[in-house]
């Protein structure tokens, strides 16, 4: 092997993430636990082997995310908006799946038979709200590797505090960003988001 191809045979934490469909902060937080085999750069960077990296997925029965399309479950009680944003996923180049679910008991017959990759995750609805429909997907061992965004209209650093503390990755307060939702998610915007984006700045659509 040449130093070139040596080189190429590891990847960084961002695309390691992208490629088990997770946040960089998860790899870094498996990497520290020695949950993923990592090596570290005269600099102070972490590097991953592939061949590594694929062992990990097989171990843990987490889909590559060369394997399939993106799966996102959008979950909220207000049903316009859920359908607005999983419509607005779906129209993206990139392959994306959706669903929407209206209620904590809908989001956990959901992710049983939908297997969503990321849940974007209202906080305030009837029954089951967003907080126990987190720590519960958290703390199944099934479930534990799904990525979870937090949505609310109520948002306060108290709520927000709460739902990272669950275990969500990120809580954004209604009416939110596009952008901002984006890049949370590691997608590209089309043109034409980027150019509503940039005209309404937030999402109306999302009180």
């Amino acid at each position: 092997m040449n130093r070139n191809s040596h080189i190429r045979a590891y990847m960084t934490p961002n695309e390691v993430a992208e490629l088990l469909r997770v946040s960089p902060v998860t790899i870094r937080q498996w990497a520290q636990k020695n949950w993923i085999k990592a090596t570290t750069t005269a600099g102070g960077h972490r590097r991953f082997l592939r061949q590594d990296v694929e062992e990990f997925a097989r171990q843990r029965g987490i889909e590559l995310s060369s394997d399939g399309p993106l799966r996102v479950l959008v979950v909220d009680d207000n049903r316009s908006f859920a359908r607005y944003l999983a419509d607005l996923l779906a129209s993206q180049t990139l392959e994306i799946e959706t669903e929407t679910a209206h209620d904590g008991f809908d989001a956990g017959r959901k992710v049983l038979q939908f297997d969503p990759n990321i849940v974007l995750l209202d906080l305030k609805m009837p029954g089951m709200d967003g907080f126990s429909v987190c720590r519960q997907l958290k703390d199944d061992e099934v479930t534990s590797q799904i990525r979870i965004i937090a949505m609310t209209g109520y948002y306060t650093p108290e709520n927000e505090a709460k739902i990272l503390q669950a275990g969500a990755e990120a809580c954004l307060a209604k009416p939110f960003d596009k952008a901002v939702l984006f890049d949370l998610m590691a997608l590209d915007m089309t043109a034409e988001t980027k150019i509503i984006a940039a005209n309404d700045g937030t999402d109306r659509h999302a009180m």
